[in-house]
């Protein structure tokens, strides 16, 4: 009996589980090639609706694997994108660089030149500018020149009547006569003094009258010389005629050109009059105003550059003096420029501006100005390479009016872009050059 139980007990829990465990089996193996099946059906249905999609326009959706997938290639274009603005580079051909007018250069050591810029003015020279005054009082009887004339060394400009003139020129001749007189008087004595016929006292007496002579005659000499007489005019002046030593003669001083003239014919003028003013305008002088800040920087043999403008050329020269005293009422002192004026051209009167060179300092590397240009917030300048214009950054350092110092980013030898570097740095800024010329 006990046997019997343990049997049914056993066979039971048997077919429990066959009854749990045989459907569960069998269900598995059937459904595993089912589901796969439906998978693949599900991606190729996935795939054909982002197909679709990307037909239509529209953004696919992805799977997380292909978002993976997506976003890596993303990653890789977007680097590449950054690794290509980095070699920012215009191309351009032989046709294209006469076209847009762009003159390339050759980057070289050179010498900047610091200046001040003052204004002046061109002044007459007064150490070549004479007053011509009558040295006797008279009538004028004749005026050859005129303003604007131009004269040279002792040539006439004018003649006077002078009764002062005509009476010392007759004091002379009566003391030549005088003199002649005291001369033989005193040879006479002589003979007689030596012949023992006159007292020696007569003999004293002559000679002293022979000495007095000589002397009245020495001093009207050395008045007409006062009064402008030449001693050819005294030697042949007794051979003239009565009219002819009322006459004083104006000559001019030395060559230069007539800028004022004070006489007119029958005109009666006194040795205080000035009658003529002379100026030899074959040089000029350039007063610059200095101002007080400036004082310190300005010095004897500077070199001054002089912009006169209205289409004459800049001419050039050395500071000659620097005036000690400063103005009340400008308040700036003086340096004075001797410009020398062939053509004429440096009229007395013309404001200019002085260019004062302050300082002079070699450079290493210099570039043109117009070369530098601000492209993302850097100062660059567009050099020649095998890809084409690369901007280089720069640092710059000293500057003059045409050139600056390059301490880093361009090297001695390289070629730059000289003029028309604005016309690269718009296009390339705009990402465009044409076909494809910059990338």
């Amino acid at each position: 009996m006990k046997k019997f139980t343990l049997s049914a007990v056993f066979l039971g829990a048997l077919a429990i589980g066959v009854y749990y465990f045989w459907p569960a089996a069998t269900a598995g193996e059937a459904e595993s090639p089912h589901d796969h099946n439906e998978q693949a059906q599900g991606e190729y249905h996935g795939d054909e609706k982002m197909a679709d999609q990307a037909i239509e326009g529209r953004k696919p959706i992805l799977s997380k694997d292909a978002h993976m997938k997506e976003n890596s290639t993303e990653k890789h274009s977007n680097h590449e994108g950054e690794g290509g603005h980095g070699e920012e580079v215009v191309r351009l051909s032989d046709e294209e660089v006469k076209e847009f007018e762009i003159e390339l250069v050759t980057a070289e050591s050179g010498i900047l030149e610091q200046y001040i810029d003052l204004p002046g003015e061109l002044v007459i020279n007064n150490d070549r500018m004479v007053h011509v005054v009558s040295r006797v009082s008279g009538i004028a009887k004749e005026v050859r020149k005129s303003v604007g004339n131009s004269v040279e060394a002792g040539e006439l400009l004018a003649v006077l009547e002078s009764r002062e003139l005509a009476e010392a020129k007759a004091a002379y001749l009566a003391a030549i006569e005088r003199e002649k007189l005291a001369t033989a008087d005193f040879e006479r004595e002589e003979r007689l003094w030596k012949k023992k016929i006159t007292s020696e006292k007569e003999y004293l007496d002559a000679h002293q009258s022979l000495a007095e002579a000589r002397i009245a005659r020495k001093s009207v000499e050395q008045q007409l010389h006062t009064l402008g007489c030449s001693e050819e005019e005294l030697r042949t002046l007794p051979d003239k005629s009565d009219l002819a030593y009322t006459h004083y003669k104006l000559n001019a001083p030395f060559a230069g050109t007539i800028i004022e003239r004070h006489l007119t014919l029958g005109e009666n003028v006194s040795s205080s009059n000035e009658l003529f003013i002379i100026a030899d305008l074959s040089s000029v002088w350039l007063d610059i105003n200095v101002y007080q800040k400036d004082l310190i920087n300005i010095r004897r043999g500077q070199t001054v550059r002089i912009e006169i403008g209205h289409g004459i050329p800049v001419v050039t020269g050395k500071i000659a003096w620097v005036g000690p005293i400063v103005g009340e009422t400008t308040r700036t002192a003086k340096a004075r420029v001797v410009l020398p004026n062939p053509d004429g051209n440096l009229r007395p009167g013309i404001f200019v501006t002085a260019r004062v060179e302050v300082e002079r300092y070699e450079a290493v590397v210099v570039v043109l100005r117009s070369a530098l240009q601000n492209f993302e917030e850097r100062t660059v300048v567009f050099v020649l390479t095998e890809k084409g214009f690369e901007p280089k950054p720069v640092k710059t350092g000293r500057q003059s009016d045409k050139y600056v110092e390059i301490l880093s980013g361009v090297e001695r030898g390289q070629v730059y872009v000289g003029k028309g570097a604005f016309t690269l740095k718009a296009q390339l800024s705009k990402g465009a050059f044409g076909d494809g010329h910059n990338h």
